[in-house]
């Protein structure tokens, strides 16, 4: 298994468990997430706000893609059912696309596949889905009103 799509793995665990310190130690430290329904924020503050609304997550894999020619950027395509804070439940198909770096840099990309490479990090992450359902709840639970 390539060592990008391990990361993946990871990330989406993590996303299911909630867990803050796990999920963040996968990010770069200036690494960013594009989101719809929070915009553009530093990873580790948009994973604190996350976990703080989250009641439950639950992870459905639907498939790992590297895409073609280049092991730094991999798309996972996932169901997630999201349970707020406030017992409010909501389902959709996620795809989130990765953009990997290596630390310390290397100026190849073979080092990806062993396990001699550097430490592999995400540096941008954009999660994709149709918000249509999930904004009014996540709004409701923003501003302290519920379901």
């Amino acid at each position: 298994m390539r060592k990008s799509t391990k990361v993946v793995e990871r990330y989406l665990s993590c996303l299911e468990e909630g867990d803050l310190e796990r999920m963040t130690a996968l990010f770069a430290r200036d690494a960013v997430v594009h989101s719809p329904l929070y915009g553009e924020r530093a990873a580790d503050g948009f994973y604190r706000d996350l976990f703080s609304v989250t009641n439950q997550s639950e992870i459905e894999p639907l498939g790992v893609f590297v895409q073609e020619g280049r092991e730094d950027v991999v798309a996972a395509r996932f169901r997630y059912r999201w349970t707020l804070e406030d017992g409010s439940v909501t389902e959709f198909e996620c795809v989130d696309i990765f953009e990997l770096v290596m630390e310390p840099p290397r100026a190849w990309w073979r080092a990806w596949g062993s396990e001699k490479g550097g430490n592999i990090e995400i540096k941008k992450l954009t999660i994709i889905y149709d918000t249509q359902d999930a904004r009014p709840k996540f709004q409701g639970v923003r501003q302290g009103v519920g379901r």
